[in-house]
């Protein structure tokens, strides 16, 4: 056996140090990954003992990545990325400006130039791809509106900074940096290398979407027909990486967002499922390593040598980025629970931060003292990412019931917070409330409607609410859970209310208010696993659905069971 296997190494000590100390923080009451992150502070070169091999494990992070992001791409459509494309572009641009703006401001008052000001507000403007979707994936918010706008809110961060470090190096000269593409020259070719870029970018997308939504599926199920389970593995996994690498070689896109659509296009397969559950192991295990990374880069003796800055950093990443996350939702009229649970999402930095410190130190932007307190700043905003989410619901509760301006923000003089007058009254006895139009609600919405069943729509995303209203299909916008948007939907007359989101903390508050109201209605929910369903079982849910497709057709058999050619009747009847 040959003693020199660094790779084998680095992973054996990786997992190893990580099950333990991960074990050691849940029984501490702490999440796993403060415990991933320690392990690596232990394996990287800034605390004595064992060294594990730093660019190794920076790969294998890679791996992490692309592998979560095509989880998440198989859970995605093209549609649900567009259906919220006018809150995530603008939003993610205008909080990179404000977080950017932030930390070039600070970084002024520290005596540095204007060109590491950028250099470090960008870095502290852009959230983790991993982080993310590990904190939306452990409360089953990924599937809900709440979390795609979040992941397209990603997606748009992750192709600004793909533009960003195309363009940083041609602007470095006159940013007061090397001047790496040739002074006049590189500003000369400095829209040439955008337009490529861009142009880049297009194609890339148009590829999956024109060519590889035929291709891939159709290879999928060749490998299907062989009847081996290690085979079908091996395919998903060979072109989530695959089309990666080939998206970043070839095209200049980012690991991420070549995973993420390559995710995207194996979607259009009824395999997706499948595919999803059995890469599941190996995204876990690969994102342990990620966090091991993050820890391994991490130097503890800034926390002592400069602890102020480590603290001014931190609040920009937790508190600015979250605050302006916050407004900009709110200014959108997205609901209360949106906005925190959108800003709680990017209240962290990662992968691309580093990227693009490692580039402004290597273009002489940014000093070596910033390029550590980004480090500093994504260990600690990733640490206590977990602790800001935990606070997301009762700070909801404090918010509405002391802060008079976020009630005023989220629902007031908003047509679409109430229904019309118009609505004909014989709709609004009797119907159905179905809460939340994604591929499971929209199913049963227009199955009932085909039936000639009433109904009325519960949902957050305001373009939704718009195209059912030109459809004449009365719905309400906002949060279901609150109660002035049930209210507005008529549950009190209503015949069933139908809960089609996955957020099992939400659907019980949304029992419990209709209920209130009327104490016999008839409520049917959906459920991610046997936990969540027992939990909604326990509110007396008469109906717990479980899956997607399968589910949108039980669900749907149920209500129409239930409720077609049959007038009102109590649910204990």
């Amino acid at each position: 056996m040959p003693h020199a296997a660094p790779l084998i190494t680095t992973i054996a000590a990786a997992l190893g140090l990580a099950a333990i100390l991960g074990f050691v923080a849940v029984r501490l009451r702490l999440p796993a990954l403060v415990g991933y992150l320690v392990a690596g502070i232990l394996l990287g070169p800034a605390t004595p003992g064992f060294v594990a091999d730093v660019a190794l494990s920076q790969q294998l992070a890679e791996i992490g990545v692309m592998l979560l992001m095509f989880g998440v791409g198989l859970h995605f459509s093209l549609e649900d990325l567009l259906a919220v494309r006018r809150i995530a572009l603008p939003g993610a641009v205008a909080q990179i400006a404000v977080a950017t703006a932030l930390g070039a401001a600070v970084a002024s008052f520290w005596g540095w130039s204007f060109g590491a000001g950028l250099v470090f507000g960008l870095a502290l403007s852009v959230a983790s791809t991993v982080v993310l979707i590990r904190a939306l994936e452990s409360r089953s918010a990924l599937d809900s509106l709440n979390g795609r706008i979040a992941v397209g809110w990603l997606v748009v961060e992750d192709i600004a900074m793909v533009v960003v470090l195309v363009v940083l190096p041609a602007l470095s000269g006159a940013l007061g940096g090397a001047d790496a593409a040739g002074g006049a020259s590189g500003q000369r070719g400095l829209l040439a290398a955008l337009v490529i870029t861009l142009g880049k970018v297009t194609v890339f997308v148009g590829l999956m979407v024109l060519v590889g939504r035929r291709v891939f599926p159709w290879l999928l199920w060749q490998v299907v027909r062989t009847g081996s389970r290690e085979l079908f593995l091996l395919c998903v996994i060979a072109a989530a990486v695959g089309i990666a690498y080939g998206a970043a070689a070839v095209f200049d896109v980012s690991f991420a967002l070549g995973a993420f659509f390559a995710g995207m296009i194996l979607r259009e397969s009824s395999l997706s499922h499948r595919a999803a559950s059995e890469s599941l192991p190996l995204r876990d295990a690969f994102s342990v390593l990620f966090f091991v990374s993050v820890g391994m880069l991490f130097d503890p003796a800034m926390l002592v040598d400069e602890p102020l800055r480590v603290l001014v950093v931190l609040a920009i990443i937790v508190l600015g980025k979250t605050l302006a996350a916050f407004c900009l939702v709110l200014a959108f009229r997205y609901p209360l629970n949106t906005a925190l649970t959108v800003s709680a999402s990017l209240a962290q930095i990662g992968e691309f931060s580093f990227i693009l410190a490692s580039l402004g130190v290597s273009l002489d932007l940014l000093p070596a003292e910033g390029h550590n307190l980004i480090l500093a700043g994504s260990l600690l905003s990733i640490a206590l990412n977990p602790l800001v989410f935990e606070a997301v619901a009762p700070l909801q509760a404090w918010i509405r019931s002391r802060s008079r301006l976020a009630r005023a923000m989220e629902r007031p003089d908003d047509p679409l917070a109430e229904l019309p007058t118009s609505v004909d009254e014989s709709r609004l006895t009797g119907h159905v409330v179905v809460v939340g139009y994604g591929r499971v609600g929209r199913r049963i919405a227009e199955a009932l409607l085909r039936d000639g069943i009433p109904i009325v729509v519960a949902e957050q995303n305001r373009e939704i609410v718009e195209r059912l209203r030109a459809q004449g299909v009365p719905a309400v916008s906002g949060d279901a859970s609150d109660p002035a948007v049930i209210v507005q939907a008529h549950v009190a007359r209503a015949r069933m209310l139908v809960i089609a989101v996955p957020d099992t903390f939400r659907a019980r508050k949304m029992v419990e208010i209709a209920r209130r109201l009327k104490p016999d209605i008839e409520t049917v929910a959906r459920a991610h696993s046997d936990e969540e369903a027992a939990l909604l079982e326990s509110e007396h849910v008469e109906k717990v659905f479980m899956g997607e497709h399968e589910l949108a057709l039980g669900m749907l058999r149920h209500v129409l069971g239930r409720v077609a050619d049959q007038p009102p009747r109590s649910r204990r009847a």
